[in-house]
């Protein structure tokens, strides 16, 4: 089971990836990071994702009462994915054993990136995922 250091690293390894975080939405602070930033800041990037991911998890037009997993534990959203003209961003929201307020940001090159796996691979290791 993945640290999270082992985690974005992994993310890293995904093809087009230019950036990794671990994300905690409620405060907007980076857990860890890897690679670059869309703005060349991460902390300012995690604070903006944060406001993304916040919005999708408590807003009741993307997560209408009775979609939470089934044993209440989690987000009701599961992912985001946002297109710019140059790359994807993927954001995975983590379960967690505790009050689960953190996600996965995968940022990926739109030339280089396949956002079909890095989701598929972003799922997998949220599962894996070990938070220290």
């Amino acid at each position: 089971m993945p640290g999270i250091d082992e985690c974005l690293l992994e993310a890293m390894a995904l093809p087009g990836a230019r950036g990794a975080a671990l994300v905690d939405w409620s405060s907007g602070l980076a857990l860890g990071t890897a690679g670059e930033s869309p703005v060349g800041d991460h902390e300012t990037t995690a604070a903006e994702t944060a406001e993304l991911a916040r919005a999708a998890a408590e807003y009741e037009s993307f997560a209408p009462e009775g979609t939470e997993a089934p044993d209440g534990a989690g987000p009701p959203v599961e992912d985001l994915i946002v297109t710019t003209r140059t790359g994807y961003h993927v954001l995975r929201f983590v379960e967690t054993s505790f009050d689960s307020s953190v996600f996965l940001h995968l940022w990926l090159d739109r030339t280089d990136g396949n956002l079909a796996l890095a989701r598929h691979r972003l799922r997998a290791l949220a599962e894996e995922l070990v938070l220290k």
